[in-house]
């Protein structure tokens, strides 16, 4: 897949493919409470271990459970965006998937890039970041237009790239 470093020029719009993108701020918005579950999950988890080990320890690895809840939330980026399958577990049950807008893969380091700066977004207006992707023509919220992600639904994504990839004249 030949890509440049710009945007690329065949990344699919509502007006050409409007089933990659029906539904996907509601679909965002329920797999991002999905998410915010399970990461208490997983904090708890990690806290309790670390409440154990600190009785262990005499109290030293109390010490650090202050980094609990951002070492959960890194390590679920990391692990979910990062991954092939470019989702977390609630973007995967959204029937969601992150893809790059520009020509450099979706690796960790992009998972937690995009992760970290849908946080600094979240913390000074969620809200606002909403209303952004509304009148964006993909869609895409503040951190996704920085970064250089999009994010949409997965089963119509596979189709429309199936049927792109079929017809004679496109470069990828």
């Amino acid at each position: 897949m030949k890509q440049t470093a710009a945007v690329r020029p065949n990344l699919p719009t509502p007006e050409t493919a409007p089933a990659l993108f029906e539904g996907v701020l509601t679909r965002r918005s329920i797999a991002f409470v999905i998410d915010l579950m399970l990461m208490g999950f997983l904090i708890l988890m990690f806290s309790f271990v670390g409440l154990i080990a600190g009785f262990l320890t005499f109290g030293l690895a109390w010490l650090a459970l202050v980094a609990v809840v951002p070492a959960s939330i890194v390590l679920y980026y990391i692990v979910t965006l990062g991954s092939p399958r470019r989702a977390t577990v609630g973007m995967q049950m959204m029937d969601l998937v992150m893809t790059p807008t520009r020509g450099q893969p979706l690796d960790g380091w992009m998972a937690l890039l995009h992760a970290g700066l849908f946080w600094v977004t979240a913390w000074i207006s969620l809200p606002l970041s909403l209303l952004f992707a509304l009148f964006t023509p993909r869609r895409q919220m503040l951190h996704d237009l920085v970064v250089g992600t999009l994010v949409v639904r997965r089963s119509p994504m596979v189709r429309h790239w199936r049927n792109e990839k079929m017809r004679p004249g496109l470069a990828y």
